[in-house]
This record gives C-alpha cells, structure tokens and sequence, in this order.
C-alpha cells in the first residue's frame, strides 16, 4: 500500500463532479506552497534580529528552499509520470508537514535553512504534480477554468500570506509561521488519499539523469549565491565572478548532458513546441513580478516606518487581486477572449501597475491600488499562459511539462527574492523611495518581457490545442 496507488471510493468515482473534488484536493497544495513562500517574507526581520544576520543570509532561508525546489521538479515529475502522480502527491505532503514542524523548532539560522530544504522536496513532491493532476482529472473543454480555480488558490495562499504572517509575527513569534503548515497538511493528506484519481497513463523512465540533475542543481545553486552575494553576502570579488562563471558553465553542462543522455532529465523536443517556449519564459518572468513585491514593499514600508500589520495588509492587495481575477475571469470573459488576447489583457495591465509605482508616492495609500493591478494583471495573465503551455504538451508528458512549468516558475520566485534583494543593497539606505524605484524599474523590465512572450506565443485553437 505504501508504493502503489489505492483507487477512490466508489462514492467518490462515479459522482458526476468528481474531477472537481480532486481539483479542489490538488488546491490545498497549491494554497500550502503559496502560503509558505509568501508569509515567509515577514519573518525576514524577526530573523535577523534573533540570529544576528544581514538580509543576505537571511534570504537564504526562501532561496534555499526554492534552488531545492527548482532542482527537483522536473526528475520529480518525471518519476511521477512513471511510478504514479497521486502516490508522489501523497508522500508530498507527508514530507512538506513533517519538515514545516521542525523549521519552527530549529534552534539555529543553519538549522532552518537545512529544514527548509527538506521541506522543498515535499513541496516538489506537490508541485511538480499539481498541474498534472489538475489537466488529467478535468475535462478538456474545463482545463482553464479548472486551472484558474487552482491558480486562484495558489493567489489565496499568497493573499492570507502577509496578513497571517505579519499577525503571526507581532503576536506569538516567527517559528508559528511554519507551525500553521501542520494541521493543514494533514487535512490534506486525508482528502487526497480519498479524492484523488489513481494514474492512467504512465511513461516508463528507464534510468534516472543524475548528471543532468547535478549540473541543473550547480547552475541555480551558483547563479542565485552569485546574485545574493553581490546583495551583500560576505564573500570576496573573485568568488563572485567564479559563481556567475560556474553558472554558466553548469548551465552549459546541463545542455549538453540533456542532448546526450539515453533517458534525458528534461526532454529539450517539447521545448521546440511553438507554444512551449515562450510560455516558460513567461511563467519564469511572471513569477518574479508576482515574489519581488513581496520582498520589495516589507522592507521598504518599515525603512519608512510602517507597522508590521499595515504592511502585511498593503502587501496583500497584490495576490488579492490575482485571486480575484484568476478565479472569475473565465464567467465574466467566457470563450470569447482567447487566453493569448488574456495573456497580453494581463501583462499590460502589469506594465501599466509598475510604471505607476516608478512616477506614484511610496506610501501605503498609494502602494495598495498599484499592487492589486498588478496582481489583477498576473490572475489574468498566469492561467491563459500555463494552458496555452499544458494545452501544447502530450498527455503522456503532462507530469514532466507540469514540473517544467513549476521549474520555470521556482526559478522566477527565487529571482524574484534574489534580484530585488540585490536591488535594494544597490540604492541608498537612507531612501526608501530610491530602493523602490530600482527595483520596480527592475520589476517592470520582467513586465516587458512577459508582454514579449506573449506577442510569441501562436494562436491556437482552444480545443485542440493546435496553431492556426
């Protein structure tokens, strides 16, 4: 029972809405996985004063987290499509909630950051299947929506983020932040052993990539210790320069190896899909618009002299407003906008929100409309581009185009955190309105991009995922 999957209650199976009732399951890993990235920005100056840290160590506590994560996705999802989606999902869990309970029992800075990244492969375990799950258990004419519900719970997790946290903080102390994870987790646990649907298909993987895995590890792991210590990491000018050389190095490395190898980690063919491509690129830039806010205005707002509860709740308008949008965009546009238009829709609207906080006040009053454009922008943009990517992956792929997307989005979160971080070393302490402004021009470089990609993308025909 341990290592197959156990079929659902026959109650369960032959209900009519039944994929809904596992959409909903797979919802509470995607609202775990965003709560914890986004409330753990709050914790960032209770850390540094009980450990005795700069903002560069302790960032280390969300990139730790998201290198693991963004090395694991793709094998992940790969093993997953061979051995069983909803057995990975399961284990996923078991692994997120234990690793949650030790983080806020960890006695040191070290400690935490070590947790962190065991509670990164649970959250591969999630992740990486979340999406297939959602594709494989909805009917094909209800993947958007279907997506847009899970999407809109990702949005919740982020919204209840930095209100729960900054309450959590002020009130009974940061190692709570990681506590809430637990009884969540088993909640969860106990509906996805009921509700989800075993594994049709499966795709045999006939060796694991270990290289490709090393090499993919190396290049994050060096690209982000590269852009945290020019943040102001205590590391030496040459070491810099040999992280950022040994990430492009790995990272060409890791090409060559996915070229090579009889049983690639990352199959480079579904990159050549018209729509694949540019989709990724813009999942990766729209995961660092949505994560650099959330670093940006916590430490902006209390350079400025804001309470931790007026930031978490100015800070919460953005994945207000992605959850919001992504969840009735789809009854208030319905099938006449296609999701490329929705995609472009979105990311203008993103641009729009960030130039506005390049030329606006940096106050609460005047942060709080900007921020929920941009995540009304994001809720728009972020379902129509995952399906026009899932739409254009086989079915027989859908765990390893899953995880890919999930890998592009790490990545994004993780650059998100590191580069605004870097950012806000770059401008004068003493002005919290010039820290802003470096980061959103930063920010909004990122909004251009995902318009870009979204001009890329083909049109397609909605229902059978083919360029016309």
């Amino acid at each position: 029972m341990l290592v197959r999957e156990r079929r659902r209650p026959d109650v369960i199976r032959d209900r009519p809405d039944a994929w809904r009732l596992a959409v909903a399951t797979v919802c509470f890993g995607a609202f775990m996985g965003q709560l914890d990235a986004s409330i753990v920005t709050l914790t960032y100056h209770s850390l540094r004063q009980e450990f005795g840290a700069p903002l560069a160590g302790v960032e280390w506590v969300s990139l730790a987290y998201l290198v693991t994560l963004v090395a694991l996705l793709v094998p992940v999802g790969r093993l997953a499509d061979a051995r069983g989606r909803k057995l990975f999902y399961l284990y996923g869990f078991v692994v997120f909630t234990l690793a949650s309970a030790a983080c806020g029992l960890a006695p040191s800075l070290g400690a935490l950051i070590a947790f962190r990244v065991v509670q990164a492969a649970g959250a591969a375990m999630l992740q990486a299947n979340s999406v297939a799950l959602v594709t494989t258990s909805a009917p094909r004419e209800k993947m958007r929506a279907a997506l847009g519900v899970q999407a809109a719970a990702q949005a919740v997790g982020l919204a209840l983020g930095p209100t729960v946290g900054a309450a959590l903080v002020s009130t009974i102390g940061w190692r709570w932040v990681f506590g809430i994870n637990v009884p969540i987790g088993v909640v969860a646990l106990v509906a996805g052993h009921f509700l989800l649907p075993r594994t049709r298909g499966r795709t045999p993987v006939p060796a694991f990539d270990w290289w490709g895995l090393a090499w993919l590890s190396a290049a994050t792991t060096a690209l982000l210790l590269g852009v945290s210590a020019a943040s102001g990491l205590p590391l030496p000018v040459w070491a810099v320069v040999a992280l950022f050389a040994g990430a492009a190095g790995a990272g060409a490395l890791f090409a060559v190896r996915q070229r090579r190898a009889p049983a690639p980690l990352l199959d480079l063919a579904l990159l050549r899909v018209p729509a694949v491509a540019p989709g990724l690129v813009g999942a990766l830039c729209g995961y660092l618009v949505l994560f650099g806010p959330l670093v940006l205005v916590p430490t902006v707002l209390s350079q400025a002299g804001a309470s931790e509860l007026l930031t978490g709740l100015v800070v919460s308008a953005l994945p207000a407003g992605f959850a919001l949008v992504a969840a009735g965009a789809d009854r208030v546009l319905g099938a006449a906008v296609t999701d490329r238009s929705r995609c472009l829709l979105g990311a203008g609207a993103v641009a729009a929100a960030l130039a506005g906080m390049l030329v606006l006040p940096v106050t609460p009053g005047g942060l709080a409309p900007l921020l929920g454009l941009l995540g009304a922008g994001l809720g728009l943009f972020t379902p129509a581009n995952n399906a026009l990517v899932m739409r254009a992956i086989p079915v027989s792929a859908s765990g390893t185009g899953g995880g890919l997307v999930n890998m592009t989005r790490g990545l994004g979160t993780a650059l998100g955190v590191a580069l605004v971080t870097l950012a806000l070393h770059l401008a004068p302490t003493a002005s919290p309105a010039a820290a802003a402004h470096h980061a959103a021009l930063l920010l909004l470089a990122a909004a251009c991009v995902c318009l870009a990609s979204s001009r890329l993308s083909p049109r397609t025909d909605e229902a059978s995922g083919h360029p016309r």
